[in-house]
């Protein structure tokens, strides 16, 4: 699907009625394409579990511009003159709102995670985790940046769940994961975390596959100053930017199946879970606090005089 409709700008082509329509051909197609992997040879299996995790990483890159693009674009709205003065309560009780959530949440994880000092690695990603938030917090607030507070507050709970997400996904047998050894006793709860998590994926999908404006980085040359118009056969989105996400999110929701090693079992009644997830989950933790510290600029000047003043000291004593 993404290979056909790449490129397809107007809505009375083929291409458009293909991706739109064509359903009696697609309902035969989805149950052949679901059997024919089982009669393929075990190579081809895992040339494409070799393919999906770098397409499992690509969707957590997308999904993770797509989240920083809609808090960036929810703090714009709330600082807008037209709306700066009617909704400066409602931006304080959301910004309030979460971070009292990042808080109780951190504290429940150490509780929870870190029951006692032996657990280093828990506990360095949970601390570690409060670090970036302040961090993340100080930048916004810097004069020269001046982003507010509801940006860093949303984020933190961003980078807040998936520290949760990345320690749950701790093999269960680890002394400090208890809480994930008392909650894989019920198997029904596993059942509902995997189907609300499909749902969720597949909205997260559908939603940035439709939102493909949010990456184009850089603007047309007709389009400053003024807007560019949009006839009415062109296309409402991108349908190959479309395809593109659902395929590299089927390819993420296979990796969080078999915990992301194509080359270990899973046991029963398990979701995302081994050590392998839980550090993927932990460097897209670190990406979006990269990402979201688009101020680099303003870092490198507060750390900047450190550094050179370092670098003078040793200079005079040498």
């Amino acid at each position: 699907m993404f290979l056909s409709t790449l490129g397809t700008s107007k809505t009375h082509s083929s291409r458009d009625k293909w991706h739109s329509g064509w359903w009696s051909a697609k309902l035969i197609m989805w149950p052949a394409l679901t059997i024919i992997p089982f009669l393929l040879p075990s190579t081809i299996i895992r040339l494409y579990g070799e393919i999906a995790h770098f397409g499992a990483g690509v969707f957590l890159l997308i999904q993770l511009i797509s989240v920083i693009s809609f808090i960036t674009w929810l703090n714009e709205c709330y600082q807008s003159k037209k709306d700066a003065e009617r909704c400066h309560v409602h931006v304080m009780l959301l910004a309030t709102t979460s971070y009292t959530v990042c808080i109780v949440g951190l504290i429940l994880m150490y509780i929870w995670y870190a029951p006692d000092s032996s657990c280093l690695l828990n506990i360095f990603f949970i601390t570690w985790t409060l670090f970036l938030l302040q961090l993340m917090t100080s930048i916004a607030l810097h004069p020269k940046v001046n982003a507010g507070y509801l940006t860093p507050a949303l984020m933190g709970l961003y980078i807040v769940f998936i520290c949760w997400c990345a320690i749950r996904s701790e093999p269960v047998g680890e002394s400090c994961n208890r809480k994930s050894a008392e909650s894989n006793r019920t198997d029904w709860l596993t059942i509902i975390s995997f189907v609300v998590a499909l749902l969720a994926m597949v909205i997260a999908t559908f939603s940035t596959g439709i939102d493909s404006q949010c990456f184009q980085f850089k603007k047309d040359a007709n389009s400053q100053g003024e807007e560019v118009e949009e006839k009415e056969d062109d296309v409402p989105y991108g349908y190959g930017f479309f395809h593109f996400v659902f395929a590299t999110g089927a390819m993420y929701f296979a990796m969080l199946l078999i915990g992301w090693n194509t080359h270990h079992p899973m046991k029963k009644w398990t979701i995302d879970v081994g050590w392998t997830s839980t550090w993927v989950r932990i460097v897209n933790e670190w990406l979006a606090v990269c990402v979201y510290s688009k101020y680099k600029d303003l870092i490198w000047m507060l750390v900047a005089p450190i550094i050179l003043k370092s670098r003078r000291q040793r200079t005079t004593e040498t």
